[in-house]
């Protein structure tokens, strides 16, 4: 289905990207406290659980990033905005993933978790933190994937490629819907014990699968 990356040399804007995508990895890392004993040695290994996680998030955002600009040698002022607006967000984001994923790991007994939770509101705001910044990583995504597809012409792209870029645009908008759906279900309070607003993303793979059976039909050949 994806077109074939364009084969050239890396732009000074993914270069700066790539640095902050590994100066936010270098949080995740220097946020972990040297242990003075055994015991807490044991107990922070524990932890990695929860940093692998975290990391594992935060390549796959990379990943996104990295196809979306070796498909499209865009570097206007407009891709700058997102671009910037979109590695901003990652910063930030890094931070409550992270809290999330220990408290998390503690909850299901992978170890003694240093985060504790102090009452159901905590995880019903860690939950909208959360989406709010899930959410803007993916706006900032899917407007980049449609400046592209609205820049179609400049960059000479075939129809298929053209097809394309709409496409993955409501792809990842789906991922944007699905965020704002799980912050109003942190928001009303539903089911934080269970949860729910966590377990709303689920819904991306029947909608995503849908999304893409659709775009289909509507294919160039």
């Amino acid at each position: 289905m994806l077109s074939k990356y364009r084969n050239r040399d890396i732009s000074r804007l993914e270069g700066f990207s790539d640095a902050v995508f590994a100066f936010a990895a270098t949080l995740l890392v220097v946020s972990l406290q040297v242990p003075s004993s055994f015991s807490e040695l044991i107990s922070q290994l524990y932890g990695f659980f929860g940093f692998a996680v975290t990391f594992g998030a935060l390549v796959a955002i990379w990943t996104v990033h990295n196809a979306f600009f070796r498909r499209y040698a865009m570097t206007d002022g407009w891709t700058v905005f997102l671009n910037s607006a979109l590695l901003f967000v990652v910063l930030f984001y890094v931070f409550p993933l992270k809290f999330l994923t220990d408290s998390g790991v503690g909850a299901i007994g992978l170890g003694d978790s240093v985060v504790r939770l102090e009452s159901w509101d905590e995880l019903r705001q860690i939950f909208i933190l959360y989406s709010a910044g899930f959410g803007a990583v993916f706006l900032c995504v899917s407007l980049l994937y449609i400046h592209a597809w609205r820049s179609r012409q400049v960059l000479g792209l075939t129809p298929e490629a053209a097809w394309e870029a709409a496409m993955l645009a409501r792809h990842y908008l789906l991922f944007v819907v699905v965020s704002l759906l799980s912050i109003a279900i942190a928001v009303a309070g539903i089911g934080i014990r269970f949860g729910l607003p966590g377990l709303a993303y689920i819904l991306l793979g029947p909608l995503c699968f849908a999304q893409g059976a659709w775009s289909e039909r509507f294919r160039p050949h």
